[in-house]
């Protein structure tokens, strides 16, 4: 075994949105751990014809694989709406291109999207002059984050979707013979929340991409927004579960794993009305406390940089919103940062949930009516 494959798990921890600005606190991905990506092509188009939670789903798909394949090493994962960023170690780095190649094949199949996939060593990233530098956020203990910097991601990005380095692009291709047909483990994959309707005015997603000082745009934005702004978009006022929840044939087409789609339809929602009427009582079952789960779902969210690009979403108030944008107008034309917003009444939220009794979980989020999809489309200069 590699002495590297502890790597994620030894990094500094950034526990607060804050501190990953804290370039000391990165270091240097390993050259024997690989980079992969994955991006929904025409995410816009699905989007528009509402499938959000669908592109959403998705897009945490490549996570879950790769995150169950490794486990339990520690591994870095980045969602980011329509599309994500994960490392792997140098032991699953030729199974992680065949699940990579399963992932895509049943996105395809079971969910009619196309996705791009690509994965290259590190060592090869730098090659054609990038960096992969790593920082764990990591909120709660043991719910961990991956943020990127050195530019390794976006020029990873760039080859996949055919606009960078063609020839990183023929190293990073996963062939479709890779996918045997076999079943993804997408377990602990699922989108049993209801959508999250905004408490202070609007659900704010945001993308700003340039050289400029990130952490200073981050705070001035969050003194924008004042002191009402939830940074965490997910709250307990509106966090609300409802049966059978909107997402439950995307959680049953995901781990039926080959098996009878219509025993699997009923087995998810037989598994999410348990949940509903533990998460209604309120006490104790076993292990698991629901009031405290509860309390760390609105913790254990992400948080999304990498390399020049930040993205975030807050429940902002209305009559800041004005102000926020004036303030990215100007950065943009005097810093020559490039930002995108998107606005809406409500937010979405996909789970990756290992263990909730021993408070192991993460959330991701995304602005509702397209969030970062469509945020990342209106890249203002």
């Amino acid at each position: 075994m590699s002495s590297s494959e502890g790597f994620f798990g030894a990094l500094p921890l950034l526990e607060r949105e804050r501190d990953a600005f804290d370039v000391t606190r990165f270091r240097p991905a390993p050259d024997d751990w690989a980079l992969a990506v994955t991006d929904i092509v025409d995410s816009t188009g699905a989007v528009a014809r509402g499938r959000h939670k669908t592109v959403n789903f998705v897009a945490a798909m490549g996570i879950a694989g790769l995150r169950n394949l490794c486990a339990p090493t520690r591994i870095p994962f980045l969602f980011g709406g329509d599309g994500a960023v994960v490392m792997v170690p140098p032991s699953k780095v030729g199974a992680a291109r065949a699940e990579l190649a399963r992932v895509r094949g049943q996105s395809r199949r079971d969910f009619d999207l196309v996705l791009r996939v690509g994965l290259v060593t590190v060592e090869t990233l730098r090659r054609f002059d990038c960096d992969v530098l790593v920082g764990r956020f990591e909120p709660t203990p043991g719910n961990s984050f991956g943020i990127f910097l050195g530019g390794g991601v976006r020029v990873l990005e760039d080859a996949v979707r055919g606009r960078g380095n063609a020839e990183l692009g023929r190293l990073a291709a996963i062939p479709d013979a890779l996918d045997d047909g076999e079943p993804v483990d997408l377990e602990g994959l699922s989108c049993r929340w209801d959508t999250l309707h905004s408490s202070q005015g609007t659900m704010l997603t945001m993308i700003v991409r340039g050289n400029a000082d990130l952490r200073e745009i981050y705070c001035e934005v969050l003194r924008l927004a004042g002191p009402e702004a939830e940074i965490r978009p997910v709250s307990l006022n509106t966090l609300r579960a409802r049966w059978p929840p909107t997402g439950f044939m995307l959680e049953a087409r995901a781990r039926r794993r080959g098996g009878s789609l219509l025993a699997w339809t009923a087995r998810v929602l037989a598994e999410t009305l348990l949940a509903r009427v533990v998460l209604a009582c309120g006490k104790p079952i076993g292990g698991f406390d629901p009031q405290r789960y509860r309390s760390e779902i609105v913790t254990n969210t992400d948080f999304c940089m990498h390399d020049e690009t930040l993205c975030f979403v807050i429940d902002c108030p209305l009559a800041a919103v004005d102000a926020i944008k004036m303030y990215l107008a100007d950065a943009a034309s005097t810093r020559g940062l490039r930002y995108g917003i998107h606005l809406s009444d409500t937010a979405l939220m996909t789970c990756l949930v290992t263990a909730p009794a021993d408070s192991l979980h993460v959330h991701f989020v995304d602005g509702g009516g397209g969030g970062y999809t469509s945020a990342s489309k209106s890249l203002k200069v």
